[in-house]
Order: C-alpha cells, then sequence, then structure tokens
C-alpha cells in the first residue's frame, strides 16, 4: 500500500473486532473464522485472511474471491483508518467555493505592511497579498492550489492590540485548508520549505529560495495533510523551517514522522536567537536566510550516528575482570563491563556456585557485588560466598559426633573477613515481610532493586539466579514474552550503567549432547541479548577431552563470544574443591588470594593436606548438625 496510509498488524485486528469475527493467527497472516463478505456462508470456514506484513487479503472461496487492502476493507464496511486517511481516501466534507472576479487587485497598504517586515512589492504582488476592501489594517492572504484554484483565505490584523482584539488571525469559514505558496512551487526542485507564517514563507522567498510554503492554521494544525498529501509526495525532501522557541522547532516533530521522504530542520545556531524566517530577514539579511536553509541538517535519529562519531576503543584497555580460569579469559578476554553473561548448565551441576566465584573475582578486582538468588536461603548464599573468598587455607572441617562433615571459616579469620567485604557485597533480601496492610507498601520490582544497588550502592557486578525466578508474574503476557522484556532490561542495564550482570538461566532439557545456544530454556531471545553464553556441566565422561592423570569433574563450554568471537564448544575440563567452593583449572589452583588477608593483616593457615577436624563439642554450639 502506498499513500499517506502506512500498514499496520493492529488495524487488521481492530477490523476483526469491529466485525465481530473471530480471529487467530497463523504465521504472518490473520485468520478470520467468517470472510466479512460471504459470513452467512457456514460451509467453508477460515478461508478469509489478511496479511500481517502487507495488509493484503483474499477470500479463498471460489464464489466469493473478495482481495483487496485495508483501504478496501474501510471504504466496504465504512471502518475508519484514521481520520486524515479516511479523509484522503474517502472524503466526506464539502468545502465551499470561492469566487473570485478577475485579478487580485494589490493594495498599497499591504506593500507598505510587508516591506515594513522586508518583503518586496515584487514577492507580495507575487504571491496576491492585499488588504479588504473596507479595513485597510487587515491583510488577506490568498491560498492557491498547485491548479492556481483559490482555495483558503486567511486574514491577519496588521495593528493587532492584544487587551481589545480578539484574535490576530482568522480564516474564511468551510474552505479547504491547504498549504500557502503551493502555486509558487516546482516539484522538480526536489526540495520543500515549510514554515509556520506565511510572513516566514514570504522571507524565505524574499531570499530568493524557491517552493517555500506555510501552514495554514499554525503550528498545532495539521487537517491541511489529507488535502495535501499528492503534492508533498512530489517532493523527495522536505526542510522544516519552523519557530525556533523553547530550544524547540515548531512543526517538525510531526512532519518528521509524516513526511514519507527525507526530512531536514534548520540548525538552531541558524536561527541567530532569533524566532522564525522573518525576524531573521529583518535583523540579518537575505543572506542569513539563504545559510540557514543551505546548512539545514537531517533529522537526528537517536539510534543512527556517524561511524567517524564513534569513539576508538582499545579493547586490552577496556575496563573488566578476570573471571578466575584461565582459558575463559583467554577466549572472551574476560568480563567487560556493560555485558550480560549468560551461564546455564543442568541442574544441581553448580551454576550458582560458578557465578558465586564470578563475583567474589569480581570482589577481589576491587568492584561492589550483589547478589540476587530466588531458590538458596540467604544464609546458605553466604556460606558459599564466604568459604570461596576464605579459601581453603582459612578452612576447618567441622566432624559431629554421627560423623557428619561440614566446614566452616576459621574464626580467627571470619570477622577480619566480614570487615573487609561488609561495604562491598550485598544479597537480595527474598525474605522481606510487607505490611499487613496492602495499602501500605508496595513491592519493588527487582528491575527497580538491580538499579538501586547499582546507583545507591556502587555494585559494579551483578549476579542474577535464575531467569525463572527473577521474573514478575504477568498474567496479560505470555512467559517468552516476560524472558524477552527481562533480559532486554538487564542488556540495557548493563550497558546503561557500565556493569557487568551474570544471569543464570536453565536448560530446555537434562543432559543434551548436542548442545546449542537454542537449548536454553525460554524465548530464543534471551541468547541474542547476551553478549556471553556460557555452559556449566557434569559430565559423566570427559575422556576424550581431559589429558591429565587426574580425571576433572566439570566442564565449561562457550558458545556465544559477541565481544572477540572466539568459542569452546569442546569445553575447558575443570575441578571442584568441595571445602572452598571453589573451581579452577588444576587441582593446583584453588589456593588464590582475594585480598582480604593482607589488608586485614591476617596470617595465612599452613598449606596442608589435610583439614583440621574439630568435634561438635569443641565449638561451643555455634554449629548444630
Amino acid at each position: 500500500m502506498s499513500g499517506i496510509y502506512q500498514f499496520s498488524p493492529e488495524d487488521a485486528e481492530r477490523f476483526a473486532k469491529d466485525q465481530g469475527i473471530r480471529v487467530r493467527k497463523r504465521g504472518n497472516e490473520l485468520m478470520f473464522f467468517r470472510c466479512p463478505y460471504c459470513r452467512n456462508n457456514t460451509d467453508d470456514k477460515n478461508t478469509f485472511a489478511i496479511n500481517l506484513e502487507t495488509g493484503q487479503f483474499k477470500c479463498l472461496r471460489a464464489s466469493c474471491g473478495a482481495h483487496g487492502n485495508m483501504i478496501t476493507l474501510s471504504r466496504d464496511f465504512d471502518f475508519s483508518l484514521g481520520t486524515e486517511v479516511d479523509e484522503y481516501y474517502r472524503s466526506q466534507k464539502r468545502f465551499r467555493n470561492i469566487h473570485r472576479k478577475g485579478t487580485i487587485e494589490i493594495k498599497p497598504e499591504a506593500v507598505a505592511y510587508l516591506e515594513s517586515r522586508g518583503i518586496s512589492q515584487a514577492v507580495t504582488e507575487r504571491y496576491q497579498i492585499t488588504t479588504q476592501k473596507e479595513h485597510d489594517n487587515i491583510l488577506v492572504f490568498p491560498f492557491f492550489d498547485e491548479n492556481n484554484i483559490l482555495q483558503f483565505v486567511k486574514y491577519r490584523k496588521t495593528d493587532f492590540d492584544k487587551a481589545k482584539d480578539k484574535s490576530k488571525e482568522w480564516c474564511e469559514a468551510n474552505c479547504k485548508p491547504i498549504l500557502f505558496g503551493m502555486n509558487q512551487c516546482d516539484p522538480a526542485n526536489g526540495t520543500l520549505i515549510l514554515t509556520e507564517g506565511q510572513i516566514d514563507s514570504l522571507s524565505v522567498a524574499e531570499a530568493g529560495i524557491s517552493n517555500a510554503v506555510s501552514v495554514p492554521t499554525g503550528a498545532k494544525g495539521f487537517t491541511w495533510v489529507p488535502y495535501c498529501w499528492d503534492f508533498l509526495s512530489k517532493f523527495d525532501t522536505l526542510i522544516v523551517f519552523g519557530d525556533h522557541e523553547h530550544d524547540m522547532i515548531t512543526l517538525l516533530d510531526e512532519m518528521r514522522n509524516r513526511f514519507h521522504g527525507k526530512v531536514k530542520h534548520v540548525r538552531p545556531e541558524d536561527y541567530k536567537d532569533c524566532k522564525d524566517a522573518n525576524e531573521l530577514l529583518q535583523k540579518y539579511g537575505k543572506q542569513a536566510v539563504i545559510d540557514a536553509v543551505k546548512n539545514a541538517v537531517p533529522v537526528r535519529n537517536p539510534k543512527i550516528k556517524r561511524m567517524a562519531d564513534i569513539k576508538r576503543v582499545d579493547l586490552s584497555k577496556m575496563e573488566h575482570i578476570k573471571t578466575s580460569i584461565g582459558q575463559l579469559d583467554s577466549a572472551v578476554g574476560g568480563f567487560f563491563f556493560g555485558q550480560l553473561i549468560l551461564l546455564t548448565g543442568e541442574r544441581g551441576d553448580g551454576k550458582s556456585t560458578l557465578a558465586s566465584q564470578f563475583g567474589v573475582w569480581g570482589l577481589r578486582a576491587g568492584y561492589g557485588v550483589f547478589y540476587y538468588s530466588g531458590e538458596l536461603p540467604d544464609h546458605l548464599l553466604r556460606d558459599w560466598f564466604d568459604r570461596q573468598v576464605a579459601g581453603k587455607m582459612h578452612i576447618n572441617k567441622l566432624i559431629n559426633s554421627n560423623g557428619f562433615e561440614n566446614y566452616s571459616v576459621d574464626g580467627n579469620s571470619f570477622d577480619a573477613m566480614t570487615e573487609w567485604y561488609r561495604d562491598k557485597v550485598y544479597v537480595y533480601d527474598n525474605g522481606i515481610l510487607f505490611d499487613a496492610d496492602p495499602g501500605a507498601t508496595e513491592e519493588e520490582s527487582l528491575i527497580k532493586t538491580l538499579e538501586s544497588a547499582i546507583t545507591q550502592y556502587g555494585c559494579k557486578v551483578l549476579i542474577v539466579d535464575n531467569l525463572m525466578t527473577a521474573m514478575e508474574d504477568d498474567l496479560s503476557s505470555d512467559i517468552y514474552r516476560q524472558q524477552t522484556v527481562f533480559v532486554k532490561q538487564l542488556a540495557f542495564m548493563a550497558k546503561r550503567f557500565d556493569v557487568i550482570i551474570v544471569l543464570i538461566a536453565h536448560p530446555k532439557k537434562q543432559d543434551i549432547k548436542n548442545f546449542t545456544n537454542d537449548d536454553v530454556a525460554g524465548s530464543s531471545n534471551i541468547t541474542n541479548l547476551c553478549d556471553v553464553v556460557l555452559r556449566y556441566t557434569r559430565p559423566k565422561d570427559l575422556s576424550d577431552i581431559a589429558e591429565t592423570d587426574s580425571k576433572p569433574d566439570r566442564l565449561l563450554q562457550i558458545f556465544k563470544n559477541r565481544l572477540t568471537g572466539k568459542l569452546n564448544t569442546k569445553g575447558i575440563p575443570l575441578f571442584y574443591e568441595d571445602a572452598s567452593k571453589r573451581i579452577a583449572e588444576t587441582k593446583m589452583m584453588f589456593d588464590w588470594n582475594v585480598g582480604w588477608e593482607d589488608r586485614a593483616g591476617v596470617a595465612r593457615l599452613p598449606d596442608t593436606s589435610e583439614f583440621i577436624p574439630i568435634e561438635e563439642n569443641d565449638i561451643d554450639g555455634i554449629f548444630t548438625f
């Protein structure tokens, strides 16, 4: 469909509702239970469909065969596609004919007034500006269409007094609203200049610039559009020279959306602190108006910028953190601020543990960290985190009388470690109890909480565990759309605040041998929105991967890496240490220093192969088993 109307799938859905016909979507078509043309026939159903990309429709019943587009449906069923579209395609308005005898007599008073505004007698005569026969102080602006037919007349009081006059400008009733100056334009030029006032368009013409027109009823009146659409369509470029007020240019926003060609505007600096074209002409002369039009620039789209304007970035100097896994850092370069990292893997294989370690390494690099866990109780989350921060050298093995083994950070180190990270690490309080009065407290969305952790608490590394528990219930939207919206919000947040977000998501099913990004549970948009996609699993057989004598028990695969493009779908073999819950590439690499020991002045315990066993009776009832 061409012309003033631009098809929208919502129009097809509105039409179905207007006709009271049930519909369903099938691919890119909206299938109707009944054809609106042969709707009384009950033998064939679902024979009528509207294409949701083009707006074309057709009934497949041979006896009907109705076809067309949304304009056809609008005409045949009196269905509105909007005031301007309706008026363009099936106008029902009747405008008065404005009769004029001979040529318009140009009055001296009109010439004198316009000369006082910088407009020459030659331009006044060319545009046939005059005054009323009985009132020399009222200018008359005749609006001729491109066929030189008078369609609209507007008046302006030259000695307007706000204290005693009701109106400064008004127009003849029941006239067709069109653009002033249409009969002076040559479409072969290709460029049309649009101003708000008639004297402004005359000022552009006075500067020797052709194709200057002005709107009939001010900056907010667009009733002229359907009657001038064919005229507008003859031009490929529109320069908006509206009034410049409050750092805004009138007409610009509307015409950017309505005009189908290139839209440009006069640069704010070229107004030279003037309100409009006429003031610019009077203060600075014709050349200033010429320069303003010549220097007009395309309407800025915030999503489009010059490649040459992009700041060059040295990847090696971009802010990032190490991940604790050397081979992962070699491939992805570490985790860069502004990235959304997706971590997936089978249930129970340790995704949360690895994500927690990523957070510990964010802390190790000196950044604030925030944890959200929708499944782990906060005390268990802290226990894992503390053990990863402390490391094996500061952990004791606890054995009760039944032989049950557990681990705890050594008491001599615990307080010092906690004080070191006290104002650096935060966790989402998923145990909050809201006021019994439902109107007293509104639950804050997780997105808002994450934003607060970034802006108010200075967190730069955020762990979100996991996608399904993090999303809010929205019965009005399907689950896939909810996932897409939530992950898109996270991706936007990471880039807006220049932070690292690690998101955990489950796979669609367990033990996937030939895993791909599409095997992440939920919407396919999830992995599309993420910068890095990792899979962490505990495979049964690593014999074809591990070449060392000691068998690794974990595997980390890289399935997406937007920044460097390097992948590792074969996987990085990893080891897991239960006491410290640390993950490393070899058993000799568990003992890394987070940094709290040196700063807190705590001596590292001697390196022993065995943990110090502590009986239950030795711990004063602090731990229970």
